[in-house]
């Protein structure tokens, strides 16, 4: 097995863990204050679960991206996955930020070293192929 597909496969675990706690915050779950900058001290109100939804739809479509690029799933997304992947990368960058300054002590104690992961594992796909 190769780096970028230790990597990948990382990235796709480290993702079902975080679409687990965006569909449990949209199932009413009152951990607003990891999420969000903490805005939400409990349940998430309706617009937001909602977008809890939409959000691990979106990081599990990143997975997939990430996987298709490391050769380990989706052969048909081969040549897409070459530029996605760069945002996935951007994306990533953008999430640690976020996570690292949010105001939240709790988002950022857990949330920040999940988005160092993520980054990390999708640079590692996108210089590896």
């Amino acid at each position: 097995m190769t780096v970028r597909h230790v990597a990948a496969i990382s990235y796709m675990v480290i993702s079902a863990g975080v679409a687990a706690f965006q569909l449990a915050l949209a199932a009413g779950l009152p951990w607003g204050m990891y999420a969000m900058g903490g805005a939400f001290s409990g349940q998430f109100p309706p617009a937001m679960r909602l977008a809890a939804i939409v959000q691990a739809a979106l990081v599990l479509l990143m997975a997939a991206v990430v996987l298709s690029r490391a050769g380990v799933a989706l052969p048909a997304w081969s040549r897409a996955s070459r530029r996605l992947v760069w945002i996935i990368v951007v994306v990533g960058a953008a999430s640690l930020a976020m996570n690292v300054v949010t105001p939240s002590v709790g988002e950022r104690m857990i949330w920040a070293p999940v988005a160092f992961l993520l980054l990390a594992c999708s640079v590692l796909v996108a210089i590896e192929t």
